[in-house]
């Protein structure tokens, strides 16, 4: 029983953790985008979760790089998540022409801390370097305490989805794997309880599947546009859904027991074997939007930080758990079913 409330707890953990603690706040965006050196840039800057009126010293910069930034000359909070910024840019020489991104740097003070809009204004005509030293240099910036989770510009809320989507798939794939597993202990034995277990333990992979398909559907709706975006990783998965559905159809193609469980396992170890290249290899070979895919790093620094960590891993393992708590509660159904009306 240890293990099942154990799978509870982390599971209730994991919902109330990831539904409460609060985004970091942040620079949502702003209504500035291009301009021209030796001009004034006014804009107006719009935060998340952030505090501005309550800063106890309010600083703005446009950083280009390590080396290059410029102070702002004005800093007005309008709200808490709004203020007005204006710079008045050096003048443009002739030999930095070209059009360069700035990222805003805005220290909100000891209550939200620092946080950077990468690529935020795109300047012409770049100023000197000894211009751009002579103004104020980004330093001692603030920390922000206590425990958030990262703010992310296209994802915001939906991050928390993170929790639910990914931990579903996890537990999909090692629920799979526990059905192979059966099914090549049924091929080497020729019991029918461990066949009725590779079911039992594939039907609920394929509903954690389907499950994972619908969570993802609704995450991409917020974050690309779309519920379906023909993205690799999503046409791959679905396949792989679509392939272990068909291993129910192969098990209710046959009255006979031993010819149905023998069938379905070999049948089920080709299922597997297909179901790794095309989620985790295929995906890898192409673009996607998904990270971990076309150079792009899944579960890295940028996208999980160590407080994300501290409620997505205990919520795979919940989910893990919960999953093969569901898997041999319905064996148990299926094997008492079986006994009764097979008279063995």
């Amino acid at each position: 029983m240890w293990w099942k409330i154990l799978g509870v707890v982390l599971m209730l953990y994991t919902i109330i953790a990831g539904m409460l603690i609060p985004l970091s706040p942040a620079t949502a965006f702003i209504d500035a985008d291009k301009t021209d050196t030796g001009t004034r840039l006014e804009m107006t800057v719009h935060g998340y979760n952030t505090h501005y009126t309550q800063a106890d010293n309010l600083r703005v910069w446009l950083k280009r790089d390590s080396m290059y930034a410029l102070c702002a000359n004005e800093v007005k909070p309008i709200s808490d998540n709004k203020m007005s910024v204006a710079f008045d840019l050096p003048n443009r020489v002739s030999y930095f022409d070209g059009a360069t991104d700035f990222s805003l740097v805005v220290d909100g003070g000891t209550k939200d801390g620092y946080s950077v809009l990468p690529s935020a204004v795109s300047i012409n005509q770049l100023p000197t370097r000894a211009n751009m030293e002579e103004s104020c240099a980004i330093n001692a910036l603030n920390q922000r305490a206590g425990i958030t989770f990262p703010f992310r510009n296209i994802l915001e809320e939906s991050i928390r989805s993170l929790y639910f989507h990914v931990p579903l798939w996890f537990a999909m794939m090692l629920l799979m794997l526990i059905s192979v597993i059966y099914s090549v202990v049924y091929l080497s034995s020729n019991n029918l309880l461990y066949s009725t277990r590779a079911a039992a333990y594939a039907r609920v992979g394929v509903l954690f599947g389907i499950l994972g398909l619908i969570t993802g559907a609704i995450w991409a709706k917020h974050t690309w546009g779309a519920y379906w975006s023909w993205d690799v990783k999503q046409n791959t998965a679905a396949v792989a859904v679509l392939i272990y559905m068909a291993y129910f159809v192969v098990r209710d193609s046959f009255d006979d027991l031993d010819k149905q469980a023998r069938i379905s396992s070999v049948y089920n170890i080709f299922a597997f074997a297909a179901l790794i290249p095309l989620l985790f290899v295929l995906p890898r070979m192409a673009d996607s939007l998904h990270p971990g895919n076309g150079g792009n790093p899944a579960l890295g620094s940028n996208d999980l930080d160590n407080t994300m960590r501290m409620v997505f891993y205990p919520g795979v393992i919940a989910m893990m758990l919960i999953g093969a708590w569901i898997a041999n509660l319905l064996w148990r159904i299926n094997w008492l079913k079986l006994k009764r009306f097979s008279n063995f």
